[in-house]
């Protein structure tokens, strides 16, 4: 016999609108943009355009006072104007054609901007390969070897395993030693380097391609050839000794070295392909009293609103599946517009509430004003998840007077101080990269030097800290700091 139980418990759902707009705060201005795009593709009910109670108010007021009206009965009509005003307004007849000026040639052409084509450096490259006398199958081993390459036109591959991977690809039998010579052939491409197996082999191809018949050029090369790791690890004193050269002539060929391209395919590649806009998100702006006024970069989002052919169609229909079909657009559209209001609300909110907490560095655009905040902090003054700051805040920036700031970078870790107050982590790492630049470049600071440097200047850190910071403003250690 089954028995009927009842139990009670708490369970957490979400509404569709909560999803939505879930959705949507994560986003950046240009992925809400294709989003909307793409939401309007998809809901025929949802069209840009504001709302039509909002509109007509907005008519409303541009509608030009006619003058006092007069009553007649129980209607009202304008007062008739003098007739002066009739001879204002009488030219509003003469016809188009008489005022209408062409001043376009029929050889005008009309600007149209260009499309920029992108081409790869491997296409660049294989271009050049058709220049040479080649066969079908050297062809075959050249484009493969062309696509082996990585971003920076390096071939990080063993021939032996080309080889092989063209012959599954291609139910061929190709050898080693043909991927090898194919090689050493690309090799004398342009630029020089292009398809090296390590950077050693880099700077030795470019060295080679140029032949400067000079006493520093060929000890470059030699340094490059036999003393490649004490180049790399900067011991300059042995070098000095072992080859037996004055410091003098080891600088003049270090500048022949420094002046080669680590890189090779960077001189192949585009900028544009390389470069990433980016659209900040909000703006700032400074008024006379000193406040700081926060806005969307957008604005407002695009106006949307519900198409009202769409929803009075829905109140007509009598097909049971097309209303059910247009509840379900509407509904939809509505959750959405709604979704993107709440987020803007919640992002201004946000931005207020970190502006606040660092007004300081937002007056200044000195690092060292930053004060220490964690999402916590934001989440405690707009009363919000700290899920939620973390979705606002993600991949989000901020014009500012001082550049492009990226929000991420504002929430910092504190570090005590004796007088008990705390200072931003960011501050102690401008402060590493102040000391760093103006050490002696011959004999540079090591990580315990710069840890007794900071604390002559209040900023109490252990040595490993020091070493972390270091690394991630990406300073190498001091050995590898060493200049001559």
């Amino acid at each position: 016999m089954q028995r009927q139980t009842q139990v009670q418990r708490q369970t957490l759902k979400y509404s569709p609108l909560q999803i939505q707009m879930l959705n949507l705060l994560h986003l950046t201005t240009l992925e809400l943009e294709n989003r909307i795009k793409e939401e309007m593709e998809e809901n025929p009910v949802l069209e840009e355009g504001k709302d039509e109670a909002a509109k007509e108010k907005e008519d409303l007021e541009d509608i030009p006072d006619l003058g006092e009206t007069v009553g007649v009965g129980n209607d009202e009509v304008p007062e008739v104007q003098d007739y002066y005003d009739w001879d204002e307004i009488r030219d509003n007849d003469i016809p188009d054609y008489k005022t209408y000026a062409n001043n376009y040639s029929p050889d005008d052409e009309v600007y149209t901007r260009p499309m920029v084509e992108i081409v790869s450096f491997r296409e660049e490259l294989k271009e050049q390969i058709h220049f040479l006398d080649l066969n079908e199958r050297q062809e075959l081993i050249a484009d493969f070897i062309l696509d082996s390459l990585d971003e920076d036109g390096f071939l990080r591959r063993e021939c032996d395993i080309i080889a092989d991977d063209i012959s599954f690809a291609n139910s061929l039998y190709i050898k080693a030693e043909e991927v090898e010579q194919m090689l050493h052939l690309i090799q004398q491409l342009e630029p020089a380097g292009i398809a090296a197996r390590d950077l050693q082999e880099n700077l030795l191809l470019q060295l080679d391609r140029r032949n400067v018949d000079t006493s520093q050029w060929k000890l470059a090369r030699k340094l490059v050839a036999d003393y490649f790791h004490e180049l790399g690890t900067r011991n300059y004193d042995k070098i000095i000794r072992t080859l037996e050269i004055e410091e003098d002539e080891l600088k003049d060929a270090l500048q022949v070295v420094v002046s080669l391209n680590p890189k090779p395919a960077s001189g192949l590649r585009s900028d544009s392909s390389l470069n990433h806009s980016i659209k900040p998100d909000f703006l700032m702006r400074y008024l006379n009293d000193g406040d700081i006024e926060v806005q969307l970069a957008w604005g407002n989002s695009p106006a949307l609103r519900m198409s009202r052919v769409f929803t009075k169609m829905a109140e007509e229909k009598t097909d049971r599946a097309t209303r059910q079909f247009l509840k379900n657009k509407i509904n939809s559209a509505k959750w959405f517009i709604d979704a993107i209001k709440q987020r803007e609300n919640t992002m201004l909110n946000t931005m207020k509430a970190i502006v606040k907490l660092q007004y300081e560095y937002f007056q200044t655009g000195n690092v060292k004003k930053l004060q220490p905040m964690i999402l916590k902090d934001v989440a405690e003054i707009i009363d919000m998840d700290i899920s939620t700051v973390s979705r606002v805040t993600t991949n989000k920036y901020v014009q500012t007077p001082f550049g492009i700031v990226l929000l991420k970078d504002l929430f910092t870790e504190g570090v005590a101080r004796e007088d008990g107050t705390e200072v931003s982590n960011r501050a102690i790492q401008e402060a590493i990269r102040e000391i760093v630049e103006a050490e002696d470049k011959r004999h540079p600071l090591n990580d315990q030097q710069i840890t007794d440097l900071l604390a002559k200047r209040d900023y109490l850190v252990a040595r490993r800290t020091v070493a972390k910071y270091r690394e991630q403003l990406g300073i190498p250690t001091s050995r590898l700091r060493v200049e001559i």
